[in-house]
């Protein structure tokens, strides 16, 4: 007898999917406008650093009343005026950036008071702590999971902050201010289904009587520096406006072409940038106890986003 021979079915072979051009593309596109963000607020200390003499608070109340005028003008612009009322009808929508308000007012208030006050090294790391509060925070107020290698990233990060408060003349108040309140206001931001930058045309409309009287008060007492210093220094106060929507606009681009994942890992562009011009062109000191501290929670963050990415991107079995 012959040996019986089995033949197979036939199988249709499945072509191996291609790269979608047009989504590489938008990826590539978003990632330099995230990229670009990033940087742009990684280097505002030098633009800051233009106005030192200026108080913070007027500083401030000249920030919301010409970044108000440049969202809104923008979004005139564009013909999405109609968007941004769409987004005050919604009571939830204002409820949550009434609060938001507050919180990024304090969040610029604390972080332009660094640049002004020499601290740029202080203010970059509130940012570099920013990813390990809000993992905290989730936890807590939204009982998100955490995996052993970012429970072990908040553990450093937490042992890298008590360090830094061995040093009795300098504790990182800043730091935990500017993360603090960024991450407060990171969580009102979740409860509104406003873009970027409707959500902030709110909060800054919220904050705009406050700033008017602030300002009426000082220029009736006689106290304002608005007008008084030069044209070159008027311009650059009204250019915080611009210097404060640009970013977000890119933000926003990019956040509709990249993961979040990836836009988290980008996020360390802005403190690194920060910190280098405070250490390298501000000469600002790092040594002893402040350098181990860092390195702490340096360790801790990329910790944290070696177990982001192990949580984003699982490896195959």
């Amino acid at each position: 007898m012959g040996a019986l021979t089995v033949r197979e079915p036939y199988r249709t072979l499945t072509p191996l999917s291609q790269p979608d051009p047009l989504a590489h593309s938008a990826a590539r596109r978003g990632a330099v406008a995230a990229f670009m963000t990033y940087l742009l607020w990684g280097t505002l200390p030098v633009y800051w650093k233009m106005l030192e003499g200026i108080p913070v608070v007027e500083l401030m109340a000249h920030r919301i009343i010409w970044t108000l005028f440049a969202v809104v003008g923008f979004q005139i612009i564009r013909g999405r005026w109609g968007a941004l009322r769409a987004t005050w009808a919604v009571p939830a929508n204002r409820r949550a950036h009434f609060r938001g308000g507050i919180f990024l007012t304090l969040n610029w208030s604390i972080f332009v008071w660094a640049l002004l006050h020499d601290q740029v090294i202080e203010a970059s790391l509130g940012y570099f702590l920013v990813p390990l509060v809000s993992a905290g925070l989730g936890r807590l107020l939204f009982r998100e999971r955490l995996r052993g290698l970012q429970k072990f990233a908040l553990g450093l990060a937490g042992l890298g902050v008590a360090v830094l408060f061995l040093q009795i003349e300098n504790p990182p108040w800043v730091s935990l201010g500017v993360a603090a309140t960024w991450c407060c206001y990171g969580v009102g931001r979740k409860r509104s289904d406003a873009s970027a930058i409707n959500g902030l045309g709110l909060e800054l409309g919220f904050m705009l009587p406050a700033a008017l009287i602030y300002l009426a008060i000082m220029a009736i007492q006689g106290g304002s520096t608005f007008a008084t210093l030069g044209l070159t220094i008027d311009l650059t106060i009204m250019g915080t406006g611009v210097i404060s929507m640009v970013p977000l606009v890119m933000f926003a681009y990019a956040t509709q072409r990249l993961t979040y994942t990836t836009l988290g890992l980008l996020q360390y562009v802005a403190p690194t940038c920060q910190f280098l011009m405070g250490w390298l062109v501000f000469d600002e000191p790092f040594a002893g106890i402040r350098v181990l501290g860092f390195c702490l929670i340096w360790t801790g963050v990329a910790c944290y986003a070696i177990g982001t990415l192990r949580r984003s991107f699982p490896p195959d079995h």
